[in-house]
């Protein structure tokens, strides 16, 4: 017979097995179930290890809009003042209210291609990549996902003579150089905070500043578009910034802003997503 030391350590590992086994159960019983598993805390669990990736493509159709070398495109309903001091150029697109999702798509990067038009598609289909910085007219809101390209963007893919055309789009990464850029505008008692140049899944979910004095982590609320609002006194105080994107990936801008940051002036941090 087994000594009782050598009985009470079999009975131990046995318990651990068990409790094991047990946990796996309930977790394929919350996943049956349509759960999502929670940690300790209550809180979801997000796996969101590694880096954004393309998603699947989808059908819709695209047309253009602004002028030819994409003057009247440069501004819309993301905040963004100018895309191209922005850092993003006229590659761009104003998309549906389905796909804007009252301002979560913004900065958001799409590759787009022409499908299924022989006389509208430019040879050999090629394919470009545009971010969301704008809304669609109203007149193109009823036709579901519908990509309202600029005219240099939609001459890459399409004939200026086709007008519309079918596409096929999917979500990619924003593959951005330099780190993440932060603008204050408004006064001390209500700032409002435009962000830029968000690598990853490109657009921002959730946002929310720290200063080095009395600010404690505060979160921001959408405005609209990129721009984030906060009325606390952000002033005299070196700013940290923290962004979360759509895939819950979070990027920690620390001390971004200097103590004295000035209204109006772009900071860029060292990282990206």
């Amino acid at each position: 017979m087994a000594p009782p030391a050598a009985r009470g350590a079999a009975s131990s590992a046995r318990l651990v097995v068990l409790l094991v086994l047990a946990l796996a159960a309930a977790a394929d019983v919350a996943n049956a179930g349509g759960v999502k598993a929670l940690t300790p805390g209550g809180r979801v669990v997000h796996h969101n290890h590694g880096k954004f990736t393309a998603g699947p493509w989808k059908p819709a159709h695209a047309t253009f809009y602004g002028g030819r070398d994409g003057s009247g495109t440069t501004a819309g309903a993301c905040g963004y003042k100018d895309t191209r001091a922005d850092g993003y150029g006229v590659q761009t697109v104003a998309v549906s209210s389905v796909l804007f999702a009252d301002g979560a798509a913004c900065g958001a990067c799409y590759e787009v291609r022409c499908v299924d038009s022989p006389d509208g598609c430019k040879k050999g289909c090629p394919a470009l990549v545009v971010t969301a910085t704008n809304l669609c007219p109203p007149n193109y809101q009823q036709s579901g996902e519908h990509l309202d390209l600029t005219m240099p963007a939609f001459l890459q893919i399409a004939e200026e003579k086709a007008g519309i055309v079918p596409v096929s789009y999917r979500r990619v990464p924003c593959l951005k150089q330099g780190g993440i850029r932060y603008t204050i505008t408004g006064n001390k008692y209500f700032n409002m905070v435009e962000v830029t140049n968000v690598g990853g899944a490109g657009d921002v979910a959730a946002m929310s500043v720290k200063g080095s004095k009395r600010v404690k982590w505060t979160e921001l609320k959408r405005n609209w578009g990129q721009v984030w609002q906060t009325g606390e006194d952000l002033t005299e105080e070196s700013l940290t910034f923290r962004v979360m994107t759509s895939d819950h990936r979070k990027a920690t801008s620390w001390h971004v802003l200097p103590t004295d940051w000035k209204f109006g002036v772009t900071y860029q941090a060292s990282k990206n997503f």
